[in-house]
Parts: structure tokens; C-alpha cells; sequence
């Protein structure tokens, strides 16, 4: 199987995690649970950074709104 061509300035350890889920994502091997937990709490840390710059982003509710109202 090919692997997806590198990406400058990635992290060799992002661009290895990258690679198992692409690998899940086409063969359905199973993701190693080391490389799983590191996703989530990379994750976390994005979430909270965007939590702390922007606040709660209650754009949903209104947009369903608008459309089903207007």
C-alpha cells in the first residue's frame, strides 16, 4: 500500500499517527490503543486552545433556526 507523501515541517510523530488512522481508514487495521490515546488527547489540546481563544461557538442552534423559520 502507498503511504501518503510527507508533509514538510510535520512532526515525525503527528505524521506517523497520521499514517495509522489513513492505514484504519483503507484497510480497517486495527489502530495501535498507544497511537489512539495520543489522537484524543491531541485533540483535547485543540479543543481547549480554541475553547480559551474563542469562547462557546453557538452557531448551530440559530443557523437550524433561521433555516427552518425563515
Amino acid at each position: 500500500m502507498k503511504t501518503m507523501e510527507p508533509i514538510p515541517d510535520l512532526p515525525a510523530d503527528l505524521a506517523a499517527d497520521t499514517q495509522a488512522i489513513l492505514d484504519k481508514l483503507m484497510t480497517g487495521k486495527v489502530v495501535d490503543p498507544e497511537v489512539a490515546r495520543r489522537i484524543r488527547e491531541r485533540g483535547d489540546r485543540i479543543r481547549e486552545a480554541i475553547l480559551q481563544k474563542h469562547g462557546v461557538l453557538d452557531i448551530g442552534v440559530p443557523a437550524i433556526r433561521e433555516l427552518r423559520d425563515g
